[in-house]
């Protein structure tokens, strides 16, 4: 997905304004892929880690773009039941569009899933970014899971408050966070406010993005 109706948007090194998501830089292939890490070995997923001395029994976020694109990839599967049989917490930053085979591997019901399932203000069609029945699996299969909507002030008024209901439904008893969108500080900052009135009257919970309270946009942080 591109979610170009995020608005957000960074500039390649060819020089061309891309729009997209928050991490544009991390989905578009067309003028970012040069820029992203080839795994090919198991040894090197874990070589990353080495890197950064990596401690005992730590939570593991994975994020992207969309890191269930490669579930089923025997390569990721080993890497994952490795990180589990050391004693991490793994949690998947994914958008609910694409199933696991929960049977088959696993190792997936010893995961979280943060279901960002993305809403109307995405700009994507309906029945690509919302599948009921995958959502039901994650509810019903996973060791934790809860949703996390990415929304602007401006949408807020948008029938997002419906369409989270629709979404929420098949899996009714996972937790609801709501999330400021924003690829930059000012726009974090901008939405927050809104978001946090709209969360307190639903019941909702906040959702940060300390990271770029603190670091803007800068990647690797």
């Amino acid at each position: 997905m591109r979610c170009e109706g995020f608005g957000c948007s960074e500039v390649s090194s060819d020089g061309i304004e891309v729009l997209g998501c928050d991490t544009v830089y991390a989905v578009n292939k067309e003028h970012f892929s040069k820029h992203w890490m080839k795994i090919t070995q198991l040894y090197e997923l874990l070589g990353i880690f080495d890197l950064y001395e990596l401690p005992q029994k730590v939570d593991i976020v994975l994020t992207g773009g969309e890191p269930l694109i490669y579930a089923h990839e025997p390569l990721f599967v080993s890497f994952l039941e490795h990180l589990i049989k050391n004693g991490h917490r793994i949690t998947f930053e994914t958008n609910g569009s694409l199933a696991v085979d929960f049977e088959k591997y696993p190792v997936y019901k010893k995961c979280i899933f943060a279901l960002s399932v993305k809403l109307l203000n995405s700009g994507e069609p309906y029945n690509k970014r919302i599948r009921p029945e995958v959502i039901f699996s994650f509810g019903h299969h996973a060791k934790e899971a809860f949703f996390k909507f990415s929304i602007d002030a401006d949408s807020i008024d948008l029938a997002l408050e419906d369409e989270i209901a629709q979404v929420t439904q098949h899996a009714a008893k996972l937790p609801v966070y709501c999330m400021p969108l924003g690829g930059n500080k000012t726009d974090v900052e901008r939405n927050t406010e809104p978001l946090i009135e709209f969360c307190k009257s639903k019941g909702f919970c906040f959702s940060d993005r300390l990271h770029i309270r603190i670091w803007d946009e800068n990647r690797g942080v």
